[in-house]
């Protein structure tokens, strides 16, 4: 499989790639590749230039940052996903998205692969997108008009589809400092030759004496986008969040449209999400 023939150009700063973008029509950014590549090589993309923005300075890397309304994660667009999995400061704050980088891929895709490209990708069996939904994350992007942020909820439009513009580029992700009392977990059912999530599971619960004051969970792999438990969580805030309540929510859990391929029908794939919803649940739960 070859890509279609393309121009190659190196970015060495946002401004540089963001004029770059501006004077090569139908132009792809270029970050780790693991998800521009292999499209190119199927011919499912053919960017008539691809601009590499892999080493501009000051997209790498995990910070913790205070703020009036509390301390946040700041994540570079370019840090990569075993960069992800090892950051001590996610494990202990946002623990969902370090479980959630450690389950991509092989080690060879984990260290090339990036946060920013593959928020950006949108890949409905990525494992990053539920999981920065459970964190509360948002996304920052920067264009020629300037920066804008934009929640993870709003982010992902559809297959393969972001709130992207064809001139902005993903600079980073901010996840607020998850709080005493709230547990994170991301499970998941991995295909056995590439790795993508069949169904992955991403929650957080938080607890306080005895009772669940919050919960949310959300799922890779069974539709378009990261499917929404919004409605399994609200039954399961205000009680004690026990196994049985957790069952009799999570049994409510409905996929529209569910994903099919030769692997797993979308029924298959619907019954997976709710066993994978309550095991990261409850996971989640006894992290509290």
């Amino acid at each position: 499989m070859y890509p279609a023939k393309f121009d190659y150009v190196r970015a060495h700063s946002i401004e540089e790639a963001l004029q770059l973008l501006s004077q090569h029509e139908d132009a792809k950014l270029l970050a780790g590749g693991h998800s521009l590549i292999p499209m190119m090589k199927l011919r499912l993309a053919q960017p008539t230039t691809v601009i590499d923005i892999g080493r501009i300075d000051g997209l790498r890397g995990v910070r913790r940052i205070s703020g009036d309304d509390g301390d946040t994660l700041q994540i570079g667009a370019l840090t990569t996903h075993a960069e992800l999995a090892a950051s001590a400061e996610l494990r202990e704050h946002a623990p969902v998205i370090a479980e959630a980088a450690a389950a991509i891929g092989d080690a060879q895709v984990r260290h090339r692969g990036t946060i920013g490209g593959n928020i950006a990708h949108a890949d409905p069996a990525s494992d990053l997108p539920a999981a920065l939904l459970a964190a509360g994350a948002t996304v920052h992007l920067q264009g020629p008009s300037g920066t804008r942020t934009v929640p993870a909820s709003a982010f992902f439009v559809d297959l393969l589809t972001t709130d992207l513009g064809m001139d902005e580029l993903v600079t980073g992700v901010e996840v607020p400092v998850r709080g005493e009392g709230t547990g994170q977990a991301y499970l998941k059912f991995e295909h056995p030759a590439s790795g993508y999530a069949v169904v992955g599971a991403a929650a957080a619960v938080s607890m306080r004496g005895g009772e669940c004051t919050a919960a949310s969970i959300y799922l890779n792999g069974v539709c378009a986008t990261p499917l929404d438990g919004s409605a399994v969580a609200a039954k399961i805030a205000g009680t004690a969040a026990d196994d049985a309540t957790i069952n009799a929510a999570v049994a409510a859990l409905t996929a529209e449209d569910p994903l099919a391929d030769v692997y797993a029908s979308g029924e298959y794939r619907a019954h997976l999400a709710k066993v994978y919803a309550k095991r990261a649940l409850k996971a989640a739960r006894d992290r509290a």
